[in-house]
């Protein structure tokens, strides 16, 4: 594995920021790089409730209504693993480095000015004390000397500040030297009384202000008070160590301002790092959710979309075993559609669900188990040690439950936890649509099948009862000697009908709008067939500027459909008018007769004239539909549709 790594600490060691990027070796061929998933690894587990709770309720218990689905829960104290296997990982974070962290150095940020002040106070000071330096004074030779060898030997080992015991130590052991080569040699007039303008900086940029401007009063009392008790003190050595005590201090104050400054620096930088991290995180989060909803099921078939489903949770987390249960409305159990690496009972009452995904659905959010093994399991699979268990949340309500485990404990990250949180309900969104097309698939086939079988009983199947009776009659004309000449050539007449009206019916079947064919079209041809058939007169009014969606429009040619079909069986009308506007946003379909009509309030059975399956058509593309009609004054449908 190949591994680099940045790391900011801030003053103390505490909060350091590590930016790492490693490759497993058995990273996955065909990973786009972008889709990277990010770790931040072992900050916790997503938990809700204690560990271990069973399922509660009976079998025959819906589950409650989700009125909240929360993205993933609170962040628990549980330490993860933090490693996921066969998977590239960039990790930018606001975490602390593994091993114990070394303090930070404050004085680095200043080595190159301090080495500066250094040098140039302590050439300063042999300049000064070069005259006496010839006069051959001991105590001042011996000063200089140590100050020499003090400055080469911080510049070879700069002095370092980690707010410890030891570094304390080392900038008053400086303090100190300093002092002593001044009150030895002249106290304020010695040459070498620059020297402590070092002293005192260091101190400053060690510490700050508060620390700076205490070694500088404690420096000028040191100096100043021993000096004043000589018999020789004179005004003009007051004056001296006034001025130098000014100099002392506005230099401990503009170390620590500096000291100040560098640390809200260091300060905006680490909050920086942090915030780029997160930014990264959220980021790879981001798009990796992108890719999940680019790739989710567009389709409405239930059996693709749950196995689109199972191949992107492949794509995203690397598991052992995975479980995805969807709650049935008719039995109220949970049904397994689809698992791997497990074997659940494929029908399960909510009181006999696995702890951990009895839990997930009466806290109705997502937890992680980070070690099924020590408590809050047995998961789905015996086997396992660590999960994630989330509810598959719809329309207000828990739809589904997903079960993702490994063999291994806390397998799973927070950024695993993120990820599932994010993917969970755009996929129950795509079962559960899933699941009601094939519902309203299933009613509208059994409207079709009810509505073919409606034409086949009254167009054919009475036709045929009169062949059988007829044939029935000719048979026992036979068996006496009759004659059945004109019989037979009636029910070949008949039979020839029979055969127009099966070949009508089929062709209204089929017929239908298409892109080429608008419903005026196809109204038109509809009217023409009647008239051949029934000798019903049929008039189109029609006025279409636009056209509507193609699936609105076939909903209104069933209805015309359905309301001719009723005149020219029950109406017993001589004429039926259709009339149809559309500007492509709105239409207006009206079908009228001069029959008999009906007392639309005292109709009995309403779908004895189809006028319940029109309702529904109506309703299923947002039309209206009102019914006009009274005994002896014809009837009137109009339908009303605004697409807009």
């Amino acid at each position: 594995m190949a591994e680099v790594r940045s790391t900011l600490e801030a003053p103390g060691g505490a909060g350091a920021i590590e930016l790492r990027a490693d490759v497993d070796p058995g990273e996955r061929a065909g990973d786009a790089p972008g889709a990277d998933r990010p770790d931040v690894g072992g900050l916790g587990s997503v938990e809700a409730g204690a560990p271990g709770d069973g399922g509660s309720g009976g079998g025959g218990q819906e589950p409650p209504s989700l009125d909240e689905v929360g993205p993933g829960g609170e962040v628990g104290g549980a330490r993860g693993s933090g490693a996921l296997h066969h998977r590239r990982r960039l990790r930018v974070g606001a975490t602390r480095v593994g091993r114990e962290p070394v303090a930070a150095d404050t004085l680095s940020p200043f080595a190159q000015a301090i080495l500066v002040i250094r040098w140039g106070t302590t050439v300063v000071s042999l300049l000064l004390a070069s005259p006496d330096l010839r006069d051959g004074d001991a105590r001042l030779i011996v000063a200089s000397a140590a100050l020499l060898a003090y400055t080469l030997y911080r510049t070879i080992q700069p002095l370092r500040y980690s707010d410890d015991l030891s570094s304390l130590l080392a900038v008053l052991a400086e303090v100190a030297f300093t002092l002593v080569a001044l009150i030895a040699t002249g106290y304020w007039e010695s040459p070498l009384a620059f020297s402590m303008l070092t002293a005192v900086a260091v101190a400053g940029f060690a510490r700050g202000f508060g620390f700076g401007l205490r070694i500088a009063i404690v420096s000028i009392v040191a100096v100043s008070l021993p000096w004043a008790l000589e018999p020789q003190f004179s005004e003009r050595d007051l004056r001296t160590s006034v001025q130098w005590a000014v100099e002392v201090l506005l230099v401990a104050i503009v170390a620590g301002y500096a000291r100040r400054i560098s640390g809200e620096a260091d300060q905006r930088q680490i909050l920086a790092m942090d915030r780029l991290g997160r930014l990264s995180d959220a980021n790879a989060l981001l798009y990796q959710l992108h890719q999940v909803t680019q790739t989710l099921p567009a389709s409405l078939d239930l059996d693709e979309v749950l196995d689109t489903t199972m191949s992107q949770l492949r794509e995203l987390f690397v598991f052992d075993a995975v479980a995805l249960l969807v709650y049935d409305d008719t039995d109220l159990r949970w049904h397994t559609l689809r698992r791997e690496g497990t074997r659940p009972p494929g029908i399960i009452n909510t009181n006999d669900l696995p702890p951990p995904l009895a839990r997930a659905m009466r806290m109705r959010s997502l937890i992680s188990e980070q070690n099924l093994l020590a408590g809050g399991g047995p998961g789905t699979s015996p086997s396992s040690a660590s999960g994630l268990y989330a509810v598959l949340p719809a329309r207000g309500s828990i739809i589904g439950l997903l079960s993702i485990e490994h063999g291994d404990a806390h397998h799973f990250t927070p950024r695993d936890v993120d990820l599932l949180a994010g993917f969970v309900e755009p996929a129950a969104l795509a079962i559960d649509n899933a699941r009601w097309f094939g519902r309203l698939r299933t009613v509208g086939a059994d409207e079709e099948r009810t509505r073919i079988a409606r034409d086949l009983h009254d167009r054919i199947g009475q036709s045929l009862a009169y062949l059988a009776f007829e044939l029935d009659r000719i048979v026992k004309t036979g068996a006496t000697g009759g004659d059945n000449t004109v019989a037979l050539d009636n029910l070949r007449t008949d039979v020839r009908g029979v055969i127009r009206e099966v070949r009508d019916t089929l062709y209204d079947l089929r017929t239908d709008v298409t892109e080429s064919q608008s419903l005026s079209t196809t109204l038109e041809a509809f009217l023409d067939r009647v008239k051949e058939r029934s000798g019903l007169s049929g008039q189109l009014r029609a006025q279409e500027t636009g056209r509507l969606p193609l699936l609105q429009e076939r909903e209104l040619w069933r209805i015309a459909q359905e309301a001719v079909t009723n005149v020219e069986r029950h109406a017993r009308a001589t004429q039926v008018t259709i009339s149809w506007r559309c500007d492509g946003t709105e239409g207006r379909l009206e079908v009228a007769d001069d029959g008999v009509g009906f007392p639309v309030g005292k109709a009995g059975r309403l779908d004895s004239y189809g006028l319940l399956g029109m309702r529904e058509r109506a309703a299923s593309i947002g039309a209206t539909l009102v019914i006009d009609s009274e005994p002896g004054r014809g009837t009137r449908i109009r339908c009303t549709l605004d697409a807009r």
